[in-house]
């Protein structure tokens, strides 16, 4: 969300109601008797409609100061699963779709959190609000997401449906196919996760996931000489040291067996 437009919007909300009740209450004041029995007839309908401005403006104002509430704690919430404070950011991504449900970034925030927090039935209990604010069409990121929900909680039959739909989809997406392989790959179904992942490294061989779900579904497959190639063959490429060093630790693991 961008932080200055929705501040423009909301300080333009609370000038337009500001001055919409000014302008109500004086063209009230400027009432004068037409018809009107006697003066205490036209002071009742001025305490009626100063009221009714009155109401209308404490609704405005409890509107935009939700609204504002909403998005600081969506902000919080952002920052603190950026630093990995994942209990305040669930803390404060629940606050703000407490405060505004029909926000279906709030929503994606409240996943992020529950995912990190490991709390993979709790997310899932959410698809069904996020598909409905999304027209029943989820973003590609929401949609693998509750799909490694799957995963993580065992669901295997749910996991591959999906992942297919995905892939057909949009097939430049490697999410999917990482996760079809890593699921094939628990199943033991060792060629299905190869080619899974071989699907991802002929677009993308830097993809991290990939490499190490291939060389690993070798080495489970009982053939540790393809897991290290699999690793050799990262040297032609750039990655980040952390990726390296992992890459290490797994070939030190192959070559033990």
């Amino acid at each position: 969300m961008d932080k200055f437009r929705f501040i423009f919007w909301e300080v333009l909300k609370a000038v337009s109601l500001a001055f919409l009740g000014l302008v109500a209450a004086k063209a009230v004041a400027g009432l004068r008797r037409r018809g009107l029995e006697s003066e205490g007839s036209l002071a009742v309908l001025r305490g009626v409609l100063y009221a009714a401005i009155l109401t209308f403006v404490i609704l405005g104002a409890r509107t935009v100061g939700q609204d504002w509430a909403a998005s600081l704690y969506f902000w919080a919430g952002a920052d603190n699963l950026a630093k990995g404070q994942v209990a305040k950011a669930y803390d404060n991504a629940l606050r703000a779709v407490q405060l505004r449900p029909e926000e279906i970034e709030y929503w994606r925030l409240l996943e992020r959190a529950k995912f990190s927090a490991h709390q993979f039935a709790s997310a899932l209990g959410d698809e069904a609000a996020m598909r409905s604010l999304s027209q029943g069409s989820l973003e590609e990121e929401d949609a693998v997401r509750f799909a490694f929900c799957h995963y993580f909680l065992g669901q295997f039959d749910q996991v591959l449906p999906l992942t297919e739909r995905m892939i057909q989809h949009n097939r430049f997406y490697f999410a999917p196919y990482v996760l079809q392989g890593m699921t094939y790959t628990f199943e033991k179904k060792y060629p299905e996760a190869e080619k899974s992942f071989l699907a991802v490294l002929q677009i993308y061989p830097t993809q991290e996931e990939a490499v190490e779900g291939l060389a690993h579904a070798y080495f489970l497959a009982g053939s540790p000489d393809r897991a290290l190639a699999v690793l050799a063959e990262t040297k032609k490429y750039s990655f980040p040291p952390a990726a390296r060093q992992r890459f290490e630790d797994l070939r030190a693991l192959y070559e033990q067996r």
